[in-house]
């Protein structure tokens, strides 16, 4: 389990708030001097204290005990994601989607353009995933059986289950997944 820095938080949430430390500690009813002791890791504050502060910035209890995540970071723009482009298979893809692998789950755009595949034999993995296909149709083996998708449709592949995606088809196939755990 990570350190919490409790002090930071509140820093984060009051910053979000555009309070000063002055204007939060004199609406919270504990000095400037303490208030900043805290934020900056010198003081650890009571759960009175805390529970004043957290009222004062309408936020729960809790917040001040979980890491802090900036919302710059949960974003990931169309034109700055990770990809997996192989040449040798007419240029198959993987992009993902979600910011990166440390959470728990991860969401990834499969492009197979025609005559491609994911991979040569069946494969499989410890994690359970998710697919969607955005749009035209596409061949799923899965164990040994071979599934028609459409545009629409979805699957859920089980742990350890082999398959791979082909598309023999003439247009490209787009396919969202999501896979837990992340494994990109």
């Amino acid at each position: 389990m990570e350190d919490v820095n409790i002090g930071k938080n509140i820093q984060e949430f009051r910053k979000t708030k555009n309070l000063s430390i002055r204007e939060l500690a004199e609406m919270s009813g504990v000095t400037p001097s303490l208030l900043s002791q805290i934020e900056r890791g010198l003081a650890n504050p009571s759960i009175h204290t805390i529970k004043m502060i957290a009222k004062t910035l309408d936020v729960p209890l809790f917040s001040f005990f979980m890491g802090f995540h900036d919302t710059k970071d949960l974003v990931v723009r169309a034109n700055a994601r990770k990809k997996m482009i192989f040449p040798e298979n007419h240029n198959f893809a993987y992009e993902l989607l979600s910011p990166d692998l440390s959470g728990a789950i991860e969401l990834a755009l499969m492009t197979l353009p025609p005559q491609s595949y994911s991979s040569e034999e069946l494969m499989d993995h410890d994690g359970e995933e998710a697919a969607y296909v955005i749009d035209h149709k596409i061949e799923l083996h899965l164990e040994n059986q071979v599934i028609l998708l459409h545009a629409g449709d979805s699957v859920r592949i089980l742990p350890r289950m082999k398959h791979k995606w082909e598309n023999p088809f003439e247009h490209e196939a787009n396919v969202i997944f999501a896979i837990t755990p992340p494994r990109f």
